[in-house]
């Protein structure tokens, strides 16, 4: 009767650790780009903030264990980044805005580096490791980038307009 008794619960503990596996795949598998962090003693504060702006971005942000993200890495294809799971892992994924998990949470590295690190990181298929991740978080958010382009088309549209004036400007002198 004792030996019943103990298996009940394991298996409902099986069967939770399988969905939550599962609904960890899916959301790996569905999203644009992802990456995993290292994180220590950080501030019940600071990691309120990080959150804050993460869900602010739309970047789902959240501590997982190790063995759980080992198994749906591997159920996503992404078997690559389980080399990284050691220590402390925490997860970020973004649905639309490829560069956003990395942007945002290089900010973060950057001010607590003793505290939070970058482990590694993917767009689609694509595996980033430290380095590379860290290269993503300095590339601009896509609006950054747009403005960018739209400012730097602006000067030779202006130029333009300029001369078309000035030509039609000429054309009329020479008619009168």
């Amino acid at each position: 009767m004792t030996s019943e008794v103990k298996k009940m619960p394991s298996e409902k503990i099986l069967l939770a650790k399988q969905e939550k596996v599962a609904a960890l795949t899916e959301a790996i598998k569905n999203s644009e780009a992802g990456v995993l962090v290292d994180y220590k003693g950080i501030t019940v504060e600071e990691d309120t903030a990080l959150r804050k702006e993460l869900r602010e971005a739309g970047v789902a942000y959240t501590v997982e264990k190790n063995s759980m993200l080992r198994f749906a890495l591997k159920n996503a294809g992404l078997e690559e980044l389980t080399g990284v799971l050691e220590g402390t892992t925490a997860i970020a994924l973004s649905n639309d805005d490829q560069t956003a998990p990395a942007r945002i949470l290089g900010k973060f590295v950057s001010e607590h580096d003793d505290k939070f690190s970058f482990k590694a990181g993917f767009i689609g298929s694509e595996i980033y490791d430290e380095a590379g991740v860290t290269a993503l978080s300095k590339i601009p958010s896509k609006d950054v980038l747009l403005a960018q382009l739209v400012g730097s088309l602006q000067g030779p549209i202006q130029k333009l307009a300029a001369v078309l004036q000035a030509v039609h400007d000429s054309k009329e002198g020479e008619v009168a």
